[in-house]
C-alpha cells in the first residue's frame, strides 16, 4: 500500500467511518460485501490446508459469526482464550486505498460468551482516517501497524490503551522501533521482556526474516537475527507462546505459506518442524494449544476469500 495515496485520500472525508446503511445507521460487514460473492465452505476449496501433525484434529473453519463471504485475516487470541481479534475486508479485489473510506475494513474484536462468540465489532483506532492491522493485545495495551497521517515510513507501528471501556491514548511506537530496528509484524513475549518480529533489516539471511529485540532497563536493545529458523526464503508473522516454549512463524513452503514451530533449546531454538502447509498463514495459539490461523481460497491464481481455521489440540 502506498502511504502517500492514502493520505491523499484523507482530503475527501473528515472522519472514520463513512455513512450508514439508512439514517442513523453504521454500514455492517454484511453490507459491504459484494452481492456476487461466494461464500467459501471446505468442499469448495481447491487448495484445502494440509496437517503435518497428530497433536491436532484436522483443520476447520472457526464456528461462530467471524467467517463471512468477504475476508477475514490476522488472527489473534488471548492466551485465556477469551479475546479474538481480526482483520477484515469485504473485497479482496479491492486495493488497500480504495478501503479506507468504505467504513467497515480493519480490526475487529469479539469475546466468547458460554461456547460460542460474540458478534464482532470494529475496533476504532484513529480520529481522523487510518488504514490498521496486525494488531497484537497484552493486558489493556495494543500494538498495531497503521498507514494513517504523520507515520515516519509507509506503514508504522503503533500503541493503544484500553481504558473505560474503548481503546484510546493511541501514540506512535517511536523512532528507534519503527525506523532504527525497523518493526513489522510483531509478538511479544507474555513477561514483556523480548518483542519478536519480521523485517527486511539489513543484515539477515535473505529478504524477510524474524528478529529479536530484548527489554533491558526499560529499553529496546539492538535486534538480534533469530538465526535457528531464518533461511533464504521469506520467514514471518511470529508468535511466542505463554510459557517462551515454542516459537511459531510462517515461511514460504512449496509455493504457498506454511506455518512452521521451534522448541526451546537452552538459550535458542531447535530445527522448525512444518506444522501445516497450502496457504496456511498469520498462527496464534490459545494456552489449551488450539491453533488458530488464516486460510486463503484461491481459484487460478487468484485469491477470491479468506477465512479463520482452526486446529483442535487432542
Amino acid at each position: 500500500m502506498a502511504c502517500m495515496a492514502l493520505l491523499a485520500v484523507l482530503v475527501l472525508s473528515s472522519g472514520c467511518i463513512d455513512e450508514g446503511d439508512g439514517p442513523g445507521e453504521l454500514p455492517t460487514r454484511q453490507s459491504r460485501i459484494p452481492s456476487n460473492a461466494t461464500k467459501m465452505t471446505p468442499g469448495m476449496d481447491d487448495h484445502p490446508p494440509e496437517l503435518h501433525f497428530d497433536e491436532w484434529e484436522e483443520p476447520v473453519p472457526m464456528p461462530g459469526p467471524v467467517n463471512t463471504a468477504g475476508a477475514e485475516d490476522s488472527p489473534f487470541i488471548t492466551p485465556d482464550g477469551q479475546d479474538f481479534y481480526f482483520v477484515f475486508v469485504p473485497d479482496v479485489s479491492v486495493p488497500p486505498e480504495g478501503q479506507i473510506l468504505d467504513g467497515v475494513t480493519g480490526i475487529y474484536h469479539c469475546h466468547r460468551n458460554g461456547t460460542g462468540w460474540t458478534e464482532p465489532e470494529r475496533v476504532v483506532l484513529c480520529d481522523d482516517l487510518s488504514l490498521d492491522g496486525c494488531h497484537f493485545v497484552q493486558g489493556n495495551e495494543m500494538w498495531f501497524c497503521s498507514v494513517r497521517e504523520g507515520n515516519m515510513r509507509e506503514i508504522d507501528i503503533y500503541t493503544a490503551e484500553f481504558k473505560n471501556g474503548r481503546w484510546t491514548s493511541v501514540k506512535s511506537a517511536g523512532k528507534k522501533l519503527n525506523i532504527d530496528y525497523m518493526v513489522g509484524e510483531l509478538h511479544i513475549t507474555c513477561d514483556g521482556e523480548e518483542l519478536y518480529y519480521h523485517s527486511e533489516r539489513p543484515g539477515g539471511r535473505g529478504g524477510t526474516d524474524i528478529w529479536v529485540t530484548r527489554k533491558v532497563d526499560g529499553e529496546w536493545q539492538e535486534p538480534e537475527n533469530v538465526d535457528a529458523v531464518n533461511t533464504e526464503v521469506w520467514e514471518g508473522m511470529p508468535f511466542i507462546s505463554c510459557d517462551g516454549e515454542e516459537l511459531w512463524f510462517n515461511r514460504w513452503y512449496q509455493g504457498t505459506p506454511g506455518i512452521f514451530r521451534c522448541r526451546r533449546e537452552g538459550d535458542g531454538w531447535g530445527e522448525p518442524e512444518l506444522i501445516l502447509s497450502t496457504f496456511a498463514g498469520e498462527p496464534t495459539l490459545d494456552d489449551e494449544g488450539n491453533l488458530y490461523f488464516v486460510h486463503h481460497y484461491y481459484e487460478d491464481g487468484v485469491m477470491i476469500e479468506a477465512d479463520i481455521y482452526i486446529c483442535y489440540r487432542k
